[in-house]
């Protein structure tokens, strides 16, 4: 299958990779020397998103926020202004599940079709073909996207009509956001104790709080180690998203406005490119 792939960011570029490995072609927009790895196997670049999008059967995003996704498909030279009729959309991005609906009903306007598959798994997850992926869309569509999904993702599930995968990612993230929190609390609270943080973590693991978090981002945190695996901003974006989602239903979300206000402390210190799990730094540098 020919493929426009837009959003080659610490996600994207293995997602990409992953899809260049399985045979497809792709056209990739955006190329940059942290990728060139992708043209040297066989991706062409792509001047604009509307010549990504030209001649391709699927167009794939991997955006950070709304915006973008507004910009690359609606925008001047944007993937509408190339869309093949009768192509998928396949938006891969985490965003507003209302906004998702309206940006469904453009690229049904201009002939195409779209499903929304945002995902869970940060870096390693994309870069194994084994992210969590949660599908929205049309039956139809979502057969058609599936064994490009089934390329990059371990668990898949439609979850109901277009929006509904962005509305399961918006309660994920919320979910990942507390029990990191919680993983980051505990462990300061057992370093303040006196207590080896790693021999905690591993007592912990096969028991009731057991977790990948705890096991991944329970080993970041003693190890110090916050290399973005999924970047705070973006997280934060998330509970955004989340919030907005709640104020719109009438949600009352404490622990996720708690969990926000930490991501915004550690924002204000310039920590937006680090991992989400630095939540825990902030915790251990206001004990000192």
């Amino acid at each position: 299958m020919r493929i426009g792939f837009i959003g080659l960011g610490v996600m994207g570029a293995p997602m990409a990779q992953n899809l260049l490995k399985a045979g497809h072609g792709l056209s990739i927009h955006r190329a940059t020397d942290r990728t060139r790895h992708l043209v040297d196997a066989g991706a062409v670049p792509a001047e604009s998103a509307a010549v990504a999008a030209s001649g391709a059967e699927a167009v794939v995003l991997m955006l950070p926020d709304t915006p973008d996704v507004e910009s690359v498909l609606l925008g001047e030279d944007g993937v509408l202004s190339g869309l093949e009729d009768g192509a998928l959309v396949i938006d891969m991005s985490s965003i507003s599940p209302v906004r998702t609906e309206q940006l469904a009903a453009a690229v049904r306007e201009a002939g195409g079709h779209y499903v929304d598959a945002p995902v869970s798994g940060g870096e390693v997850g994309a870069r194994d073909g084994a992210l969590t992926i949660f599908v929205g869309g049309a039956d139809a569509d979502v057969a058609r996207a599936m064994p490009l999904l089934e390329i990059l993702g371990a668990r898949i599930t439609h979850m109901g009509p277009v929006g509904s995968g962005q509305a399961t990612k918006v309660v994920n993230q919320v979910i990942v956001g507390l029990t990191i929190e919680a993983v980051a609390e505990g462990l300061a609270l057992a370093e303040a104790s006196g207590l080896d943080g790693e021999r905690v973590r591993a007592a912990l693991d096969g028991g009731f709080a057991s977790s990948r978090i705890l096991e991944l981002h329970g080993r970041r945190m003693s190890e110090r180690s916050f290399d973005p695996g999924f970047r705070l901003r973006l997280h934060r974006k998330d509970l955004r998203l989340a919030q907005d989602a709640a104020a719109h239903r009438g949600v009352a979300l404490p622990g996720t406005d708690a969990v926000a206000a930490q991501m915004d402390a550690a924002l204000a210190r310039h920590w937006e490119e680090l991992d989400h799990s630095a939540l825990f730094r902030l915790l251990v540098e206001e004990t000192r």
